[in-house]
């Protein structure tokens, strides 16, 4: 009886478990976000979330060269691409606003429902004043690209009479700022409705005392 080559008895088998190294990435941004919320964003060590990843310390520079390069990709992966579809859409809008606004808060509601949608503006609320260069990350990405577009439908409405003759630029923050409120108060304050935080009737409700405010005086369009 032949006897088997010992060097050659493992070809041909695959291994039981084998990390896809194109998932890696959201391996490691998991990880982070879960000890940022936990522990906060500067105790936090690379090496601890290398360890909460399953990979060697060393190994997490391969994707992400530091603690900043960790929060960009937080924010870049469930913050940007639901701000850029927002933008996409007010862009390419003509006429009425208020089914644009409708649209654009119940997208943000369904965004952070997601498993770490509300995670990272939280993180963001919870973490600036201390390290004020994730405001900046978050307004460069997201902010200031966000309130100009919203204001220029906001304007393009009132010209056209779809709207009352109100300010642009404070009703962007009429129009977002309950979101943010709503966040503060449940992150800072520990302030909760007894739902929870129940986003999606927190923006009906926002939606039923927003549209009704922004409506012409008059109706219709000019």
């Amino acid at each position: 009886m032949s006897q088997q080559n010992p060097n050659r008895r493992d070809i041909g088998r695959k291994p039981k478990f084998r990390r896809r190294a194109e998932a890696r990435p959201d391996d490691i941004l998991d990880a982070a976000l879960k000890l940022f919320s936990l522990q906060g964003f500067m105790p936090t060590r690379m090496e601890d979330v290398a360890k909460e990843a399953g990979i060697s310390k060393g190994a997490i520079y391969l994707y992400f060269p530091s603690k900043k390069a960790l929060l960009e990709g937080l924010i870049r992966r469930a913050v940007v691409p639901v701000a850029d579809s927002a933008l996409e859409m007010i862009a390419a809008h003509r006429g009425d606003p208020l089914p644009v606004i409708r649209k654009f808060l119940t997208m943000v509601a369904s965004a952070v429902k997601g498993p770490d949608g509300f995670a990272v503006p939280k993180l963001v609320i919870r973490e600036a004043a201390a390290v004020p260069e994730i405001a900046r990350m978050y307004r460069e990405e997201v902010i200031d690209k966000a309130l100009p577009a919203i204001a220029g439908l906001i304007a393009q409405g009132v010209e056209g009479g779809y709207i009352r003759n109100v300010d642009p630029e404070l009703t962007v923050r009429t129009v977002v700022g309950p979101l943010f409120m709503h966040v503060l108060l449940d992150e800072v304050f520990g302030i909760r409705p007894d739902e929870g935080l129940a986003i999606d009737r927190l923006v009906d409700n926002h939606l039923t005392i927003l549209m009704a405010g922004l409506a012409p005086e008059t109706g219709g369009a000019r």
